[in-house]
Order: C-alpha cells, then structure tokens, then sequence
C-alpha cells in the first residue's frame, strides 16, 4: 500500500493567528481566558487549548464582569462587540482577516442600500457572524441566507437592481459558483465582491484533492465532524467518484476502508495540526502502507499579523 500526501493541507494562516492569540493571551495574562465558541472547528485543538487554562463558553454572559474574551476565528455578528463592551470584557478578535474582509463588504455594501444574499451554511458561526453585520433597525433592507440552489428558485427580494452577495470563506469552490450562476439567472443586476470570498487555503486545499483523488482508491480527510472545510474536502473526492472518509484522528480509521485500496491519499483541513496527519500516517504504517509519497502542489507564504498588544509580548519575549 502507498499513501499520497495532498499539498497544501492542514493548517491555515488565519488558524494559526487564532490558536497563537489564545496561546499569547495565556502567557500574558494567565488562566483562565475566555473563548467564545470553538476558537477552531478541531477537537484536539480546543482540548489542547483547554488544557492549557481557556475556557470555551457559547456566550458572553458566561463570561465574569471585566474578564477577558477571545472571538473565534469564525466572526462574530456586531451586537457581540458591543454586548462585551457593555460587560467591561477586554477582546481580542481572532476572526480571520479573510472573514473580516467579507464583513468589511457586508458594511459598504449595505451603506449603499443594497440588500445582500449570503451564500453559506445555516448554523455554521461563519454564516451567522457575517449575517450580522446587518442590524434591525440600522439596516432595514437586511441579508437573506441561500445554501442551495432551491434557495435561489425560492428568494424574494425587495429590489433586484439593487442586490449584491457574498459567500463563506469556506465552501466547496464548484458548489458556491453553481449557487453564484443561478443567481445571476434569476437576477442580472446582482453583484459580487471585487474579489472572491473564498479563502485561497479553501481553493488550495479543495485543488489538491483535485489533483489527487484520480490517483488514489481512496481517500482519508484529517478534520473534525463540524469542520466545514474539511468536509467539503470530502465531498470533493467522493463527487470525483472516489471513496473517501473523515477522520478527527488516526483513532477512527477503519481497516475495512483499505481493502483491496493500494494507494490511499491523506489531506487534513485547514483546522487540523500536523500532527494529526503524522499519527494517521504511523497508523497506516501499521496497516501495511509501505511508502509515503508527499505530492505537488501550491506553496503557501501567507502570514497574517497579530493584535498588537499580543504581537508586543513576542517582540519582548
């Protein structure tokens, strides 16, 4: 048995500014930190992170008086900045610069009077932070959520010359242009954003199990069930027609997905460590795997920065 190694894979700039922001926080100013929702969708991530002293709470009242409070990666709507200012809360924003990038659009879009159709999952703290930068009663023409192409056969809108959307950061890149597709065939006049929503790590990611999958029998995503990312890295190998699974770590594997499988390819999400991925490829070792062949793909340089109070402590440290 061969394993292919899909590049990229693993972690992304804006997880990796995430997790450092809590880590710094704990340096800095001791346990415990507080977390609003998982700062990352990986369960070894946020058990590490617990570990070390933060403590993840799904909302700010669970958070004492004058505390310290980390937002996660994911965005989060307005009314949260301005409920943890009311609660004395000091902050710092983890949300990924390419999730800001999106709300910074939402805003001028919405200055402008237009109505905006988000392209995303319902229930996904992504879909639900950029959902509210539009305010009720500072914002009457509002957002409307589409996740299928059903959505868009079903949207009403108020004025469809003046419409615009935007998308998760990390969707599947075909299933979000076949949503784009059928918007502008139901509304000519819609705009996008000047640049694509999706982040380049989703792109990247999704392009190298495009590249591999055809040379695989099957193949294994390291990622955690509620990882978006990670399951559309899924969905793009099986919609190539080839088997694949996901796995939060080398624990869940099953050998009955090997079977007869003599090349297996292995990527992770954008949320999942190295680690993780060196665990799996121990375990198929011990399956049989003989060979370990890393393939090629985009190199990634993107580093964003840190808050500056937190950035400081590194300098001086």
């Amino acid at each position: 048995m061969e394993v292919l190694l899909a590049k990229p894979r693993g972690f992304c700039a804006g997880v990796e500014r995430a997790i450092e922001i809590v880590d710094r926080a704990l340096a800095q100013l001791g346990a415990p930190v507080y977390v609003r929702h998982e700062i990352v969708h990986n369960r070894f991530v946020v058990e590490d992170l617990r570990a070390k002293g933060a403590l993840f709470v799904k909302e700010l009242d669970e958070v004492p008086r004058g505390g310290t409070v980390i937002f996660s990666a994911h965005g989060v709507p307005k009314k949260i900045f301005r409920d943890a200012e009311a609660r004395g809360l000091k902050v710092f924003d983890a949300t990924c610069p390419l999730v800001t990038k999106v709300h910074v659009e939402v805003a001028k879009m919405l200055r402008e009077g237009n109505q905006i159709v988000m392209i995303g999952h319902r229930g996904h703290p992504e879909s639900e932070g950029t959902m509210g930068q539009a305010e009720e009663g500072i914002h009457p023409v509002g957002m409307h959520l589409v996740e299928t192409l059903e959505d868009v056969a079903q949207l009403r809108v108020r004025d469809p010359a003046r419409l615009c959307y935007v998308t998760q950061t990390t969707l599947s890149v075909d299933d979000a242009a076949q949503i784009v597709a059928a918007l502008r065939a139901r509304f000519p006049a819609i705009r996008g954003p000047k640049r694509d929503d999706i982040c380049y790590a989703t792109q990247n990611r999704q392009d190298a199990v495009k590249f591999m999958a055809p040379r695989c029998d099957v193949v294994i995503v390291v990622g955690s069930p509620n990882s978006s990312n990670s399951n559309r890295l899924r969905e793009v190998a099986q919609k190539m027609g080839v088997e694949a699974h996901m796995v939060d770590s080398a624990a869940d594997l099953k050998p009955e997905w090997l079977a007869g499988k003599p090349r297996v390819g292995v990527t992770a999400g954008a949320s999942a460590p190295e680690l993780l991925v060196n665990e799996l490829i121990e375990r198929l070792r011990q399956l049989g795997a003989k060979s370990v062949r890393p393939l090629e793909g985009a190199a990634e340089h993107v580093v964003f920065t840190l808050p500056r109070e937190l950035a400081r402590q590194g300098r001086s440290g």
